[in-house]
C-alpha cells in the first residue's frame, strides 16, 4: 500500500458526513477504511478526489435507471470532487455486437454526456477517451501489462469460470478487456471507480494494477439496479417499465405517480437529492397517517423538475389533477375535419385517436370514448358540424372542429 494512504488524518464531522453521503444507497464500498483516509486527506489538503466511471458508447439514450450512478457522482461532486467520464472501445465486452467506428463512439458519448449533464455539474465533469493511452501502449506495452495478472486469477471471474466449466470457449481478447479497464485506472490515477455489481471483478482489477504500477489503489463503489415501474424487473426499455429522461414532463410526472407506495421509498433513496433525514421524516409522516400520495407527488415533482423545470413540473401536476377529475388538459391537439355529419368511428380514426374504425368500435364498447365529457355508448353516433373535445382513454385528447 502506498505510504501516503496510511498517513493519519482525523475523522472530522465533514469526513463523517462525506462517508454517509458516499454510502447512501450503495451496494458495496470497498475498502471503506481506505475511502475514509482518502476523504480525510482531501479535506486536509483541499485536493479533489478523482472519480472514474466507464461509459458504454453503444447505448447513448438513457432512462432514470441509468441516473442512479449519476446521482451518486453528483453527490460526490457536491462534496468538491472531480468526475471523469471514460469512453472506450466496447468491442471486447460482447463479441456479438457490431464494432462501432470512432465517429459513432464520439457521437454517442456526446449524446450521453449531454443527457447526463441534466444531473451532473459540467464544471466538475470531464470526458476522456482511453485511446489517449491505449494506442501509445503498443504491443510491447500490452505484453508487459498482461504479465501483471495470472490466468488462474482471471479464471476467478464468475462468467469465465462458468463458461470454462461448461466447456464453452473463451477468446484471449476477452482476458484483455478487464486488463485494459484496469489500466485505465492507472492512466487516470483514479481514487474511486463506480460501476454496477456485475463490474466488480474489473473494478478490483484497477486496484491490482495501480498497485503493480506503484500507485495508491482506487476504492470501488457499486450501485444497485433500479426496479422499473412494475416494482419487480430492473428498469429497461425492452420491458417497457422505464421513464426516459427525454420524455415530456406530463408523462414523466404521471409515470412516477404510478409506482407502488413501497417502491416509492427505494426510489427516494436512489433518485432523490433530499437528505436521508428529510426522507425519514416524510416516511414517518406517512406511517403516521399522511396520504402516501403526498410523498409521491413530491418525488414526481423533484424528478420532473430535474429533467425539465419547476414550471413544467407544476404544470404536469395540474395536468394530472385535471385528468384525474375527468377534466381537460390545458393544451390538446387541434384537429379540423370535414364531412359533417361524421360517424364517431371515422372521426376517431381521422383525428388519429384510434388506428382504425374497428379499433374505435372496440374502444367505444369498453367505455373508453368521451365527447365533451360524456361517455359514448352508441357506435352509430354521428356528429354534426361544430367543435367537440374528444377523449380516448385517460391520456388521449383532441379538440375537433367538424365542418
Amino acid at each position: 500500500m502506498n505510504q501516503s494512504l496510511v498517513t493519519s488524518h482525523p475523522v472530522t464531522d465533514g469526513v463523517g458526513r462525506a462517508l454517509e453521503i458516499s454510502l447512501r444507497g450503495v451496494e458495496e464500498l470497498l475498502p471503506q477504511d481506505e475511502w475514509v483516509k482518502k476523504l480525510a486527506r482531501s479535506e486536509a489538503t483541499g485536493q479533489p478526489l478523482r472519480i472514474k466511471l466507464g461509459l458504454d458508447p453503444t447505448a447513448p439514450d438513457i432512462h432514470i435507471g441509468h441516473t442512479v450512478v449519476l446521482n451518486k457522482m453528483r453527490q460526490l461532486q457536491d462534496l468538491g470532487h472531480q468526475v471523469i467520464f471514460l469512453i472506450g472501445d466496447p468491442s471486447g465486452r460482447n463479441s456479438t455486437r457490431p464494432p462501432l467506428t470512432p465517429e459513432q463512439i464520439k457521437v454517442n458519448a456526446e449524446t450521453y454526456y449531454r443527457q447526463a449533464s441534466l444531473v451532473l455539474d459540467p464544471a466538475r465533469t470531464e470526458i476522456r477517451y482511453n485511446s489517449e493511452w491505449c494506442e501509445p501502449l503498443g504491443a510491447t506495452g500490452m505484453i508487459q501489462l498482461a504479465a501483471k495478472y495470472t490466468v488462474a486469477r482471471m479464471m476467478e471471474r464468475n462468467d469465465f469460470h462458468e463458461r470454462f466449466t461448461a466447456g464453452n470457449s473463451i477468446s484471449v481478447h476477452e482476458f484483455l478487456y478487464p486488463l485494459m479497464q484496469g489500466y485505465d485506472s492507472v492512466a487516470l490515477k483514479s481514487d474511486l471507480e463506480l460501476g454496477g455489481t456485475d463490474q466488480k471483478f474489473n473494478l478490483l482489477m484497477g486496484r491490482h494494477l495501480q498497485q503493480e504500477y506503484g500507485q495508491e489503489p482506487q476504492c470501488i463503489l457499486t450501485m444497485p439496479l433500479l426496479e422499473g415501474l412494475d416494482g419487480v424487473e430492473k428498469m429497461s426499455k425492452s420491458k417497457n417499465n422505464y421513464i426516459g429522461i427525454s420524455e415530456d414532463a406530463n408523462t414523466m410526472f404521471a409515470k412516477v405517480l404510478s409506482i407502488s407506495d413501497t417502491l416509492m421509498w427505494r426510489w427516494y433513496t436512489l433518485l432523490s437529492f433530499r437528505s436521508l433525514e428529510e426522507i425519514a421524516r416524510l416516511k414517518a409522516e406517512v406511517e403516521g397517517g399522511r396520504n402516501p400520495k403526498d410523498a409521491k407527488v413530491l418525488l414526481a415533482k423533484e424528478i420532473t423538475t430535474r429533467f425539465h423545470s419547476a414550471q413544467a413540473a407544476d404544470a404536469a401536476e395540474q395536468d394530472f389533477i385535471n385528468r384525474s377529475k375527468g377534466g381537460v388538459p390545458d393544451e390538446i391537439p387541434e384537429v379540423a375535419l370535414s364531412g359533417a355529419p361524421l360517424g364517431i368511428g371515422a372521426l376517431l380514426k381521422q383525428a388519429s385517436l384510434a388506428p382504425s374504425t374497428s379499433e374505435a368500435s372496440r374502444l367505444i364498447d369498453g367505455g373508453g370514448v368521451r365527447v365533451d365529457g360524456s361517455v359514448v355508448s352508441d357506435k352509430g353516433l354521428k356528429l354534426a358540424a361544430g367543435t367537440y373535445v374528444v377523449q380516448v382513454g385517460k391520456r388521449k385528447f383532441a379538440r375537433v372542429t367538424l365542418a
